[in-house]
């Protein structure tokens, strides 16, 4: 029997953003709850969770202080239940996102673990003597500026943080930490969780050793003031005993029925795809994951070709996830605008390519309605790395603002009271309630074409052959049984003429027109075509 994860649209929830009910301006999970119809509607499989742990928020979540604790920000473990519940009833999975990588400095092991030496949880964290200069022990970054080490005056040793440094590491090779993890996600598990979002899975264990990292042959760096990039971070990540764990969790979660895990795999170019083959190889270790591969500014038909047979070829074994947003990248439509006609046509173009891709589809709160990146002025934002670098960073805030609900009320029904950010005019002209009943609306297209991909084998679970076309033109052929279908994709805004050789027929949502053996792609065109498999296409 076919995994329900296989095939599944995945929808990303960011809980400070998706509805307030309890008036505080911070989203919460009875605000999830109420709205997870919107979300069955679509025609999405499961919701994915953004951290709902008990937290100071100096990271939005991903700076956990008891991860067996809803924060009070979103509400209680009885509001937890009653999602799950909900959500089960509307035939939608829950995953959240599991942050073991590291925890929030206010976190009891932590606190222990700094006071002294020789506590219980002494080496729960990584802790490192400074060198004979009293510089840090390596040369590691972190991401959000400066090292990756903290000197801590109690133990008189420098700690790592690949984060902020209100956010330590564990140490994952201490066997009571490794114990400690499979605990925490047991106890969500037991609860009626269906899996986990595993962030930074790559982030577990350090080189042992304490070895530097060399200098990158070149140095694309992350954001503009990040010396993160400018080293091959080869011994703060990737370690080999990464695999180990991840059987460890592997074993935990097939106690238990239907259960998925899919991790983010933070790295780049083939290093990524390499590390999603092997962390996904085999049935011991990750359902699936995914890389940051599609969540960058490159928009060519080679490169989204490169990413998808990059992992063909790189991880034959395992499954892909593939997204346009999230959380922590600009939105899509902005991200790509140079490449669009408007940014209605990027919205459905967007959609009509990724939902033809072969494995597990992510979609992003408000990428269904066509949302744009919100332009945020200094004194709204809240992203540590904005605040801290602002203008060169413009940080994640962007894409983090409310969902937009009903255009004519307060804060476009996200909130009563004043939101954590901002509900700003160009986003409330793309709400829920304008788009709902209009059938040519954003909203409807992407209803329309995941079912579209629901209701084709060829789209589920089909191979896909890529067909050879020039820049900048994406094609290829998705095959299941005697079911063909050939997605044809122009990523520019100038109209192309394509030469069909054998009979084909459009399909599905489209843009394209069909006159004889003529297939004409207006700007951001789109088009799948029904054929007997023996279909070919030329530019003319």
């Amino acid at each position: 029997m076919r995994e329900w994860w296989r095939d599944a649209v995945i929808y990303q929830i960011y809980p400070r953003s998706f509805q307030d009910d309890s008036g505080n301006g911070v989203g919460d999970l009875a605000g999830i709850t109420r709205r997870l119809p919107h979300v069955a509607d679509l025609g999405a499989d499961c919701i994915w969770l953004s951290p709902i742990f008990a937290s100071p928020q100096k990271d939005m979540g991903y700076d956990v202080s008891d991860y067996k604790a809803v924060d009070p920000l979103f509400g209680t473990l009885e509001d937890f239940d009653a999602l799950i519940a909900r959500a089960h009833e509307l035939g939608l999975k829950v995953i959240v996102d599991q942050v073991l990588s590291h925890t929030s400095d206010q976190h009891p092991w932590f606190k222990e673990s700094r006071q002294s030496r020789d506590n219980d949880k002494a080496d729960w964290y990584v802790w490192a003597d400074p060198l004979p200069d009293g510089s840090p022990p390596t040369n590691w970054h972190s991401h959000f500026g400066g090292p990756a080490w903290e000197f801590d005056p109690s133990r008189g040793q420098y700690y790592q943080h690949n984060f902020l440094t209100s956010q330590p590491d564990l140490n994952f090779h201490n066997p009571l930490v490794v114990e400690a993890a499979l605990d925490t996600c047991k106890f969500w598990l037991e609860r009626g969780l269906d899996g986990f979002r595993l962030d930074t899975v790559n982030y577990y264990f350090h080189d042992k050793k304490l070895r530097s990292n060399p200098a990158a042959q070149a140095a694309p760096q992350v954001m503009a003031t990040d010396l993160y990039g400018m080293q091959d971070n080869i011994y703060n990540k990737n370690q080999p005993e990464n695999l180990a764990f991840l059987e460890q969790l592997r074993t935990l979660t097939d106690q238990y029925d239907d259960i998925m895990m899919v991790g983010e795999v933070g790295d780049m170019g083939s290093r990524a795809i390499k590390l999603m083959g092997q962390y996904t190889q085999g049935t011991d270790r990750l359902h699936m994951a995914y890389s940051f591969a599609m969540l960058g500014p490159d928009f060519s038909a080679d490169h989204f070709r490169s990413c998808i047979e990059g992992f063909q070829q790189g991880a034959p074994e395992g499954h892909p996830k593939w997204s346009f947003s999230n959380h922590d990248v600009p939105r899509h439509v902005t991200r790509w605008g140079e490449h669009a006609v408007d940014d209605d046509s990027m919205a459905r173009f967007a959609c009509a390519m990724i939902m033809s891709f072969e494995g597990t589809i992510g979609i992003y709160q408000g990428e269904e309605l066509g949302q744009l990146e919100t332009e945020m002025e200094f004194d709204e934002l809240t992203d540590p790395p904005a605040i801290r670098f602002w203008p060169k960073v413009k940080g994640r805030d962007g894409c983090r603002t409310p969902m937009v609900w009903e255009h004519d009320q307060p804060n476009a029904g996200f909130s009563t009271g004043k939101p954590w950010l901002p509900v700003k005019e160009p986003q409330i002209a793309n709400s829920v309630d304008l788009q709902t009943g209009d059938d040519s609306s954003i909203l409807h297209f992407y209803r329309d074409t995941i079912a579209f991909r629901k209701a084709t084998p060829a789209l589920r679970h089909g191979t896909t052959k890529f067909i050879d076309l020039p820049e900048p033109l994406l094609a290829f052929h998705r095959r299941a049984d005697d079911e063909v279908l050939a997605c044809v994709f122009n990523l520019s805004k100038d109209e192309h003429n394509l030469t069909l050789q054998g009979d084909a027929t459009l399909t599905g949502r489209h843009n394209a027109t069909l006159d004889g053996k003529t297939l004409t792609l207006p700007g951001n065109g789109f088009a799948y075509l029904a054929h007997d498999g023996t279909l070919k296409i030329k530019t003319k």
